[in-house]
């Protein structure tokens, strides 16, 4: 039999929804056989604290990096992604990216503030800081996927996280060499089309998470926060979709995950994972 061991590759623990009960919301998703979660930072500021709440948790991991949406919070501190990123528990850059979504920040800025970033990583690359970067890109393929491939780093170092395009989007991600991770966004009947474009998505570069706080997952839709455990949920969907028994379906996607970010999470009571999620 198969022992899956889900992670929660994307959320974000120093969101203050999460103040005083990370404790309780990792019991939980334990509970249900989420076991371990990459708790993804948002500026240079944040990723101190995202390092800081891996370090308190064995089965947290952190990234270092600055969202697109907070281009504009800077200074960004470039030394100290450095030094965060060389630590063992963080294990990839970002989130960074565009977002063509909301008008603020300026593209000028997010243009910006991306180049100095994935200068930043190439650096860390140069000397031997090695690790894969996680990307937001909402409306900004056409954008995005050019600088990406301009730099010195792997294509297959690169994952979509909460990919809400197209079937059209998802192709240009998968030409490029990325890997693609769902949220519930995948699970909502309005989102018809992510549903169609994660049947695209090879079973060796696709990854789950929550984004957590944000997008519950059916049938949670709605509530807040979003708790990892609920990337069951996700999980299951995608499984059914995919028309692969779940525990089969986890086993790949946590072999996704462990080979992409370099990690490792303990086996679960596999009897957690043979009732569908009670989260």
């Amino acid at each position: 039999m198969l022992y899956s061991r889900v992670i929660d590759t994307h959320c974000h623990l120093t969101f203050p929804d999460y103040a005083g009960g990370i404790d309780e919301v990792l019991a939980h998703a334990a509970s249900v056989g989420v076991m371990g979660a990459i708790s993804i930072a948002t500026t240079t500021v944040d990723s101190h604290d995202t390092l800081r709440i891996a370090h308190e948790h064995e089965h947290v991991w952190c990234t270092a990096g600055v969202h697109p949406l907070y281009a504009d919070k800077g200074p960004h501190d470039w030394d100290a992604l450095r030094t965060i990123a060389a630590d063992p528990k963080c294990v990839a850059f970002g989130e960074l990216g565009l977002d063509n979504h909301y008008s603020n920040p300026p593209r000028n800025i997010q243009h910006r503030v991306l180049a100095d970033e994935l200068a930043c990583i190439e650096s860390c690359i140069d000397s031997g800081i090695d690790k894969p970067v996680v990307i937001h890109c909402r409306e900004a393929f056409d954008d995005l996927i050019p600088i990406l491939r301009s730099t010195k780093i792997a294509a297959d170092r690169f994952v979509f996280h909460c990919f809400t395009g197209n079937p059209v989007d998802i192709r240009k991600v998968l030409d490029f060499g990325a890997s693609v991770s769902f949220t519930g966004v995948v699970t909502y009947k309005n989102a018809a089309d992510v549903s169609e474009a994660a049947m695209l998505v090879p079973a060796d570069r696709i990854m789950v998470e929550t984004d957590a706080p944000f997008l519950s997952p059916m049938p949670k839709r709605g509530v807040r926060p979003c708790l990892p455990a609920f990337a069951r949920y996700t999980a299951e969907y995608l499984a059914s979709i995919r028309k692969v028994p779940f525990v089969e379906f986890h086993d790949q996607i946590d072999r996704n995950t462990e080979q992409f970010f370099g990690i490792t999470v303990p086996k679960p009571d596999p009897g957690i994972l043979t009732e569908p999620c009670a989260c």
